[in-house]
């Protein structure tokens, strides 16, 4: 299977790790945009647009898409339930969300470059 193929496999590992990363990165834009600007404005300025766009989209769309392509990768991965609660939740903190994405990144190359006969260190 080329790279190119394995990154759009739906049913593979690389597939689901593309999709959470997308959306990880999205959520993360998301709550900087909402806390960074929207919630100062609200606050400051009694202005409620940014606040309300972008939360809803953060809120009703793409968290929970977030935690459904976050515990599709932790089945895929069988990672630990702690693992899976603190990505979740890194979703909901502005900036750890970033740093929560490349540590989950770093984990699945970690697990993909592992021998098979061999369980990594969780």
């Amino acid at each position: 299977m080329t790279p190119m193929s394995q990154l759009f496999d739906i049913h593979g590992v690389e597939g689901a790790l593309m999709r959470y990363r997308v959306v990880a990165l999205i959520v993360s834009v998301l709550l900087v945009v909402l806390f960074g600007i929207g919630l100062p404005l609200h606050f400051d300025g009694n202005h409620n647009a940014v606040d309300a766009i972008v939360g809803t989209a953060h809120g009703v769309f793409f968290y929970p898409l977030y935690i459904l392509l976050t515990l599709d990768l932790t089945r895929r991965l069988r990672m630990t339930p702690i693992q899976l609660i603190l990505t979740v939740a890194a979703g909901t903190i502005p900036i750890a969300s970033f740093y929560a994405e490349r540590r989950t990144t770093a984990f699945v190359r970690e697990r993909q470059a592992a021998p098979a006969d061999v369980a990594p260190a969780i």
